[in-house]
């Protein structure tokens, strides 16, 4: 139980340490395979670090299939605009810490997520991931991002 909570500091650490040119803060709900479990979270979205580019710090929570997921995900979004359309499309990924936590044994392990969505410039935005290592398989969520 002690690593969930340094890994929630870390992450709230780094939120803090965000550039003030920060686009904002967001909330997510899904569900996820392998594990088969539903998650929440909350994130974080920068302005562009490079044409294009954003830093979108993330922390999710699954629960599900007898065990809960805390996972603090470090992904970089592309996004690529889509022409006269107040949508676009984002490709991206980055490096995950996971904690499971499944019958009182809590283990920490590394994963990485590759991710693809959709994003409507009012803050809506609907993505899927692809996990690997310890991160879940494969997880579909919706957010809203609200702008700062």
């Amino acid at each position: 139980m002690k690593s969930i909570w340094i890994a929630c500091a870390v992450f709230v650490i780094g939120l803090a340490a965000a550039p003030a040119r920060a686009q904002g803060l967001g909330v997510n709900a899904g569900v996820s395979a392998d594990p088969d479990q539903f998650y929440f979270g909350i994130g974080y979205e920068t302005a562009e670090l490079l044409e294009r580019l954003r830093f979108r710090p993330n922390l999710e929570v699954g629960v599900g299939d007898d065990a809960t997921l805390i996972t603090a995900n470090f992904e970089f979004a592309y996004r690529i605009p889509v022409n006269k359309k107040p949508w676009s499309v984002y490709v991206g990924g980055g490096p995950a810490l996971v904690i499971s936590n499944s019958h009182d044994d809590t283990d920490a392990g590394g994963g990485f997520n590759i991710l693809l969505g959709v994003a409507h410039r009012r803050g809506l935005f609907t993505e899927i991931k692809v996990g690997v290592i310890d991160s879940p398989g494969f997880k579909f969520g919706v957010g809203y991002r609200f702008k700062g």
